[in-house]
């Protein structure tokens, strides 16, 4: 035990990074009960979906440059993992079905964050920081068992995707322009622009809102801090299409 931790004392962060994966492999879920009044804004978060693949283009287009060679393989690695997640939320696609306004907005955004000029990496950290971050949750409090079991198994890699890009984009001493924000604001606006005021935080439009900043200018959104405990699916929520395969 105590030479594992030395082996992991002396690996790089980007080798850290890489330990803590844990595989799993998606499957067709059934859909489930939604939350009431959330519907609509959950179909426009599920077809963000089209912006998985743009964000693992991102970082294949950043490893062909300047990127440090010692993040070279974990970038790879989540790479693979934006194809998985585009997969998972496929299926939870087939299950509930889409709203066809709400995919071609969807692909008219993905086309703006791939023609934004700021680095690919950025891009990619900016999106998975404080937009995903934002959806994932939103899927955990007011989705299905499918849902909620996909956005828990997507939130473990994004984890460590958002870390290691913040990490690169620091050692490349990248910084992110107002445009981005702005094309930001208005991804996680158009998302959440079919909930009002509520009393209820989790169907509230500004409270969404307001997470996106917060992880954006802070790098982290007290307000999420429950979904590490809440809205966790027990097995016995879930019939056994649901349940996703874990290495």
């Amino acid at each position: 035990m105590l030479h594992n931790a030395i082996a992991v004392n002396e690996m790089n962060p980007y080798d850290k990074l890489l330990n803590r994966k844990r595989k799993w492999s998606p499957v067709q879920t059934t859909a489930g009960k939604l939350q009431d009044g959330a519907e609509e804004t959950l179909l426009r978060a599920l077809a963000m979906r089209h912006m998985e693949m743009p964000v693992g283009d991102f970082i294949k287009e950043a490893i062909k440059n300047e990127i440090p060679e010692t993040a070279r393989e974990l970038l790879v690695s989540n790479i693979r993992d934006e194809e998985r997640h585009d997969l998972a939320l496929g299926y939870i696609a087939s299950a509930h079905g889409v709203d066809e306004k709400a995919e071609q907005e969807a692909i008219r955004i993905r086309d703006a964050w791939i023609s934004h000029p700021d680095h690919t990496i950025l891009k990619a950290m900016v999106a998975e920081r404080a937009i995903f971050f934002v959806l994932l949750p939103f899927f955990r409090f007011n989705g299905d068992a499918g849902m909620r079991t996909v956005s828990a198994d997507i939130s473990r890699d994004e984890q460590v995707h958002v870390a290691a890009n913040s990490l690169v984009c620091r050692e490349l001493g990248l910084t992110v322009s107002p445009s981005l924000d702005k094309l930001r604001k208005a991804t996680i606006n158009w998302v959440m622009s079919p909930l009002k005021s509520s009393s209820n935080k989790y169907l509230d439009k500004k409270f969404w809102l307001d997470q996106s900043d917060s992880l954006m200018y802070r790098g982290k959104a007290e307000g999420l801090l429950e979904t590490k405990r809440a809205r966790m699916p027990a097995f016995f929520e879930h019939a056994n299409p649901n349940l996703p395969k874990y290495a």
